[in-house]
């Protein structure tokens, strides 16, 4: 048999296997976010298998070591934010060829501080100076897109982080924010509790009035180059519907395999 043969053969073979390997990466579904992703039996792995573009940490800072969990009594010296989450990603972006995701944007990191604003940060800012090899930096008001964005929630120092030359983590923005308009540099996001901007609890269909006041909210947060996340919304995919037909950018849940199909079956709003 000719040599060619088993050589075309080979080719298909070798063709089939990347074909297969191919199509094993997951749909990047940038506007999913992992709530409280950490409380998952694997921590950032099944989030990243399921292709969520955000993932969220809370932490303490505890005898000078950051420490995720959601409540102060639930640390553990071994659950730390380095172990449970910048190790691991380092370690992929650096057989990734500098991306989280193959071809892919930046994951959203998203680091809750439950502990004292200004003394977490200096910690955290030290910390994520460590990796910043594969950090999304703004430097002297310039925005360096690497493979990972941190972003500040919860207890946030924005007076500190806005004061620095260089930083390697944003400000989670609120209400508020969309108000004084600080630069998008700074708080690329705006988050706030579903609660507290809409009387509407989610039951029967949302109100025209209630319609308005979303779209109005993300057309401003979007006019000032933000990006909007609510928390504190139902885990259902009539929610998730309506928050991705209004353009909200980012939708959390706590179901990471029942977001993750629900968004494999939307286009763009």
């Amino acid at each position: 048999m000719p040599d060619n043969f088993f050589m075309k053969r080979g080719l298909l073979f070798f063709a089939f296997v990347a074909v297969r390997l191919i199509a094993a990466e997951p749909a990047v579904l940038v506007r999913a976010h992992a709530h409280n992703d950490y409380a998952h039996p694997r921590p950032l792995a099944e989030a990243l298998e399921r292709g969520f573009g955000s993932v969220e940490a809370d932490i303490w800072l505890i005898d000078g070591a950051l420490l995720v969990a959601h409540d102060r009594k639930d640390v553990h010296p071994t659950r730390t934010l380095a172990s449970l989450y910048l190790e691991p990603l380092r370690e992929r972006v650096g057989k990734n060829g500098g991306r989280v995701y193959a071809d892919g944007p930046p994951l959203v990191l998203l680091v809750d501080v439950k502990s004292e604003a200004a003394a977490t940060y200096a910690v955290l800012h030290a910390q994520l100076a460590g990796y910043a090899a594969m950090l999304t930096t703004c430097r002297e008001g310039k925005i360096e897109p690497r493979a990972v964005t941190v972003i500040v929630s919860g207890n946030r120092a924005q007076a500190e982080m806005a004061a620095q030359p260089l930083r390697h983590a944003f400000v989670d923005g609120r209400a508020i924010d969309l108000e004084t308009n600080p630069p998008a540099t700074l708080v690329p996001w705006v988050s706030e509790n579903w609660q507290k901007v809409f009387p509407w609890r989610w039951t029967g269909p949302m109100p025209a009035e209630a319609r308005v006041v979303l779209s109005g909210w993300i057309a401003r947060a979007h006019g000032q180059g933000r990006r909007v996340r609510f928390w504190n919304t139902p885990d259902r995919p009539d929610v998730w519907q309506a928050l991705h037909q209004a353009g909200v950018d980012y939708i959390g849940t706590d179901d990471l395999l029942g977001l993750q199909r629900f968004l494999a079956g939307q286009t763009a709003p």
